[in-house]
Formats: C-alpha cells, structure tokens, sequence
C-alpha cells in the first residue's frame, strides 16, 4: 500500500541514491594511496532528478501523448573535476570527508520524509 505513494518512492529513491554516493565515496577513500587512481563523485539527488525528467509529466493511460510511463532517479558516476598529485591520484581526504558527511545528511533527510510520510498516514487512519 505505502509504495504506490509517490512521497514514499521518492524518498525511497533518495536513500537509495545516498547509498551509491556513500559506496563511492568509500571507494575513494579505500584508494586515496593507489597512482594514477582519478577520484569518482556522484551528483547531488536534486541533480540527478533535475537532469532524469522526473518531474515531467506522466503518462497514465495508453492514449495519452508526450507522457513518461516510468522515470527513475540514475546515479550516474562521474570523473572528480579535483587536481591529480604527481602520483595521478586524484583523491583528496578531505574532499571525500565533507563529501561522506553531505551523503548523510542525504540519507537521513530520506529516512525524516519517509517517517513523517508513515506519521501523517497512521494520524489519518486514527491509529
């Protein structure tokens, strides 16, 4: 029943997308000391449902024109635009830290919208 809600998909598909970063992130880290490694970085969700067309319209019936019957948030993998050190890694700690710490932030925001979403659904049925 919860996953028909659009409110529940989206967040669902937030956390989701926090987790790729987080991998990412992790395997940066996991490489910081291997040459010629070029750090990875996924883009924020509001990028990524900016650039995927989930906001367009919707196709609900077979008849109707221009609509998308499926659109779904891709985390795409892209090249870190950072510096490379004489070595060619390009990863910076730093960068990988603040990056982890922003995943998080990501992640829960999903979890809080997913909750509340579970909140307002039990005060409605009176439970």
């Amino acid at each position: 029943m919860y996953q028909n809600l659009d409110l529940f998909q989206t967040s669902g598909a937030m956390a989701r997308h926090a987790g790729s970063r987080q991998a990412v992130v992790a395997q940066n880290i996991a490489n910081a000391d291997t040459p010629g490694f070029r750090a990875l970085q996924v883009p924020s969700f509001s990028e990524a449902v900016k650039n995927s067309g989930v906001g367009a319209m919707k196709m609900t019936r077979s008849n109707h024109l221009h609509g998308d019957t499926k659109a779904a948030v891709v985390a795409r993998v892209i090249e870190s635009a950072a510096e490379p050190a004489p070595n060619g890694n390009s990863v910076s700690i730093e960068d990988e830290m603040l990056h982890s710490v922003e995943v998080t932030r990501e992640h829960s925001r999903a979890l809080a919208i997913y909750r509340h979403g579970l909140t307002v659904i039990r005060a409605t049925l009176g439970r």
